[in-house]
């Protein structure tokens, strides 16, 4: 068995610094295109791969990254995941999808593994952790990234700028009239309480209108969830006209209901679901929705964890502007 192909040797057969190279690896600085494409190509010659033992070694870390999900089946996940993956890779770091089942033990659970297996680095959805479940990783020196709509304390985040998203929303279903403004929206007992419901909230006053308690129904994120609170509210002396869902699996179990009872979408209600999941424009008709992009939000809990490994200190937290698709159910 020959010897093993080192960084020095990818630098020597490329013509540059083992620096760039690990730059080009990592992603962790800007490289020239000519440089990059000279590295790759090296690379791939020699065989070259990132000696995650001997790393691991050295930083008492293994070489995974915990990603923490309620629901593996919402698709929003598998993009936010694929992109995740993408971003650490040249990090020589592999992504451990983790899910929760949008059960606060099953969270914890998986954060305590994440510190006793001496995880690179965790991203996490939360459901209904709290902000202080997150204090032992942090304490333990593992970098964490939180994806929530709420502040969750000393960690790096990633939060949705919905504010221009959900007005434009609400103009288009009020713009037609609509004034019986109702909302599908998540358990009592989850992270942060609803925030997109109180955005709703605030906002419809604006447009001379509400979301009044009895046009309020709570669930789990799912399907199921979706048809059974929308059977609820058409069950309502005063039914509504359009109703908003917390995500897009919510709103095509709308879909579901709406179909059995023989109410037409959006000719008798109009529905507006969040996320921009892959199936959104797939269903009949096509699901208008708050676009939250999974992929950007992949992207950026790369970009935070590697500037945590590289030594940053203080936390961030970045703002992803939301954006509103309209289709045909509003």
């Amino acid at each position: 068995m020959g010897e093993r192909v080192t960084m020095a040797d990818v630098a020597r057969a490329a013509g540059v610094s083992s620096a760039t190279v690990s730059y080009v690896l990592s992603g962790k600085r800007a490289v020239a295109p000519a440089t990059r494409t000279a590295v790759e190509a090296a690379v791939d010659r020699l065989g070259f791969t990132v000696n995650t033992t001997a790393r691991s070694l050295r930083t008492g870390r293994s070489s995974l990254v915990a990603l923490i999900v309620p629901d593996l089946a919402n698709p929003f996940f598998a993009q936010l995941a694929a992109a995740l993956e993408e971003g650490v890779r040249g990090l020589g770091l592999h992504v451990v999808v983790c899910n929760t089942r949008a059960r606060r033990e099953e969270e914890r659970a998986l954060l305590a593994e994440a510190v006793q297996q001496h995880f690179a680095g965790v991203v996490i959805t939360p459901f209904r952790l709290l902000p202080s479940d997150l204090r032992p990783v942090v304490e333990a020196g593992v970098p964490v990234v939180v994806s929530a709509d709420v502040p969750f304390g000393p960690v790096d985040q990633i939060s949705p700028d919905a504010r221009v998203a959900t007005r434009q929303a609400l103009q288009c279903v009020t713009s037609g009239g609509r004034r019986r403004i109702a909302v599908i929206a998540g358990p009592r007992d989850a992270t942060g309480g609803d925030p997109r419901l109180e955005l709703l909230r605030a906002l419809a006053l604006q447009f001379g209108t509400s979301v009044p308690r009895e046009l309020v129904v709570r669930g789990e994120h799912t399907r199921e969830a979706g048809a059974a609170g929308f059977g609820e509210l058409l069950g309502r002396r005063h039914p509504p006209d359009a109703v908003f869902c917390a995500n897009d699996a919510i709103a095509v179990g709308a879909m579901d209901k709406a179909r059995e009872l023989g109410i037409e979408i959006p000719e008798e209600v109009a529905l507006i679901g969040h996320d921009d999941a892959s199936f959104a424009s797939l269903v009949r008709p096509q699901l208008s929705t708050i676009r939250y992009p999974a992929a950007e939000v992949g992207r950026l809990a790369a970009q935070l964890l590697r500037e945590r490994l590289d030594g940053r200190e203080v936390f961030r937290t970045v703002k992803v502007k939301a954006e509103f698709i309209r289709r045909a159910s509003a």
